[in-house]
């Protein structure tokens, strides 16, 4: 029996092999993370040199940031141009996100969606059970957009937006608002919102009386968009991905 078969047996593979493959750091550091009890299996502190995991079933969290020992799963973060809709495949034939995963060895799919007509933030994976988490309308994951709407924008609207509004499908509210600019007819509104209803900051703002003309989606849970331009992408990268696995390994409701 070689060395690789005898790390594997009896019980899954050697904790810092694991982490060593999944690029976290070298074995002789992640010793060191281990007696230190930096390192989490099943959120369980682990301070035995000897601990094994079974990489597929076991969650593993460094310094509370979860990791993904499958290296086989992408995670691209994509800024989305308006007019492109948010699918692998239109059967109308309009501009689809293909264009934008052809690069990629994985089959990538879109977590959730933004309309034709709004841009921005975007994740792109083939990691199935993040997607299905963080898409998932109970999990709510908290987003924040800006909006260029018709009208200047009043102190008061900022706080009925926050307040609640009733729409046809039921009242909605704003976790946050702030009004960025307003001049020359038109206004910058900031929305955080943790809702997944269709359209919903269009329906929002218009429901206060001011029509949005342009929405970017500029966060999604602990992701920014930062300078990622138009129409490009991006790995996430090692502290990003950490994040947005912690946050899918979380119960739903519980980053409200």
């Amino acid at each position: 029996m070689n060395g690789e078969n005898q790390e594997r047996l009896p019980d899954g593979i050697r904790l810092q092999k694991a982490l060593g493959n999944a690029g976290v750091a070298s074995r002789r550091v992640i010793e060191n993370y281990i007696v230190e009890g930096r390192i989490r299996v099943n959120g369980v502190v682990v301070t035995e040199l000897g601990r094994r995991i079974d990489p597929e079933h076991d969650l593993i969290d460094v310094d509370g940031a979860a990791v993904q020992l499958d290296v086989s799963k992408r995670y691209v973060m994509l800024n989305k141009p308006t007019g492109v809709v948010s699918t692998m495949k239109d059967e109308n034939g309009r501009p689809d996100l293909r264009q934008f995963t052809k690069d990629w060895e994985e089959r990538l799919y879109n977590v959730g969606r933004l309309d034709a007509e709004t841009s921005g933030l975007l994740i792109l994976t083939n990691d199935g059970d993040l997607a299905h988490v963080l898409a998932h309308p109970s999990f709510g994951v908290t987003k924040v957009y800006i909006a260029k709407v018709d009208g200047l924008v009043t102190a008061q609207t900022i706080s009925t937006l926050t307040k609640g509004i009733e729409l046809e499908d039921g009242p909605i509210k704003a976790d946050k608002a702030r009004l960025l600019d307003a001049s020359r007819g038109s206004s910058l509104v900031e929305l955080t919102l943790h809702s997944g209803r269709n359209r919903i900051v269009r329906r929002m703002m218009a429901a206060v009386g001011h029509p949005v003309d342009e929405l970017v989606r500029r966060q999604f849970g602990p992701l920014h968009l930062g300078t990622l331009p138009v129409g490009k992408t991006r790995e996430l990268t090692k502290i990003e991905l950490g994040a947005l696995l912690t946050l899918s390994r979380q119960e739903p409701g519980e980053n409200e």
